[in-house]
């Protein structure tokens, strides 16, 4: 099961099974064979009586994930492929089960951890950050919109605070990310190989208040008040013009990051967030992601946002609509209608979503 070239390592240490994902130079950016790997072993390591720890880590010194394989769906999407829309169904099936995991799932968020990285991650129940994680949900920098459960999690932040993150992207740190709900616990990075060592012979709960520090302090706290006033709008539009209108320096930054951002992405975010909200469990959020994902598949905006940012890295991508004005009710609408059946000649991703919201009332574990 394990192999220095497999792009995800499975090991076992004592008491405690080891994800490691294995592709530092991409910065460990997830793929259909990684999750299918991921999901398997789980599978397996539930039913080991042996095994009562799993631990999430990633490969390299510059972060945990750095989200999907954006360059896989780059290609798939100009093709009018249908790998894509499999990889999500899986991927967002594997955050609704990392979620209710039976046995302690310890993620290691140090350093990069974004998008996909977020979903393998941030559903654990034990989530550790350190002083070098950077956590964000960058999707609408490339004219996507928060997946894996983003919306989710963000729905969940106290005020506006996963709003600013789910429109503007941006990155944060260890107190941040633990204020918004995002990790559970602060451990500095050099403790953390000690930390993974007692796990092979101790419980987490009794392991984790030997390393959990108070972690320097954030910024979120102190920019409550300009972001909760001006995030709390009921469109795009009137929340730039309160940030531009709002005499905090940050909050003009906001505004500017926020024009650069596709305007299709940035109304759609803003209504996903707003709806997961009401949908109540993950799982019902995670099939509303899912119909999101799969209609960005076909929009301009996706390709665009990762030609400019990825393929060609201009860093000049060219919207359609350019402005939030011509962004209809009718456009955002589409990304939310049900697909239909599927039948010859359909849309790859028409038909049912990852099949998880009948899971989401049940009373046994679904898994």
């Amino acid at each position: 099961m394990t192999g220095t070239d497999e792009p995800v390592l499975l090991t076992i240490q004592g008491r405690a099974a080891h994800i490691t994902l294995n592709r530092p130079r991409a910065l460990n950016a997830l793929t259909h064979t990684m999750v299918e790997r991921i999901d398997e072993a789980l599978t397996v390591w539930e039913h080991d009586p042996t095994v009562e720890t799993v631990v999430l880590t990633g490969a390299g010194e510059r972060g945990l994930c750095a989200g999907g394989d954006i360059r896989a769906i780059y290609e798939d999407a100009k093709a009018g492929g249908s790998a894509s829309a499999a990889f999500w169904r899986d991927e967002y099936r594997l955050n609704a089960r990392i979620a209710r995991y039976p046995k302690p799932y310890v993620a290691l968020m140090d350093g990069i951890v974004m998008g996909g990285g977020v979903g393998v991650s941030a559903h654990g129940s034990v989530r550790i950050v350190t002083g070098r994680s950077r956590v964000a949900m960058p999707e609408t920098g490339i004219g996507f919109v928060p997946d894996v459960g983003g919306t989710y999690l963000l729905g969940l932040a106290p005020g506006e605070l996963g709003t600013h993150l789910a429109l503007t992207g941006t990155p944060v740190g260890a107190a941040d990310a633990l204020l918004c709900g995002l990790a559970d616990h602060f451990v500095p990075a050099d403790l953390l190989p000690r930390l993974l060592a007692d796990l092979a012979t101790t419980g987490v709960w009794d392991v984790m208040e030997r390393y959990v520090r108070q972690p320097p302090p954030g910024v979120l706290a102190e920019q409550r008040a300009w972001i909760d006033t001006c995030y709390r709008a009921d469109t795009v539009e009137e929340i730039i013009s309160r940030l531009r209108a709002h005499p905090d320096p940050e909050a003009a930054r906001a505004a500017e990051t926020l024009s650069e951002r596709s305007p299709t992405a940035l109304k759609v975010t803003l209504a996903a967030l707003r709806r997961a909200r009401r949908l109540g469990p993950l799982e019902r959020v995670l099939e509303q992601e899912y119909r999101v994902s799969c209609a960005a598949l076909s929009s301009h905006d996706l390709t665009e946002g990762i030609r400019a940012q990825v393929i060609d890295k201009d860093r000049a991508p060219k919207w359609s609509p350019d402005t939030l004005a011509d962004v209809t009710d009718a456009d955002v609408d589409r990304f939310f209608t049900p697909p239909e059946p599927p039948g010859p000649g359909t849309a790859p991703c028409s038909g049912s979503g990852p099949g998880l919201a009948p899971l989401a009332s049940a009373q046994e574990e679904p898994w």
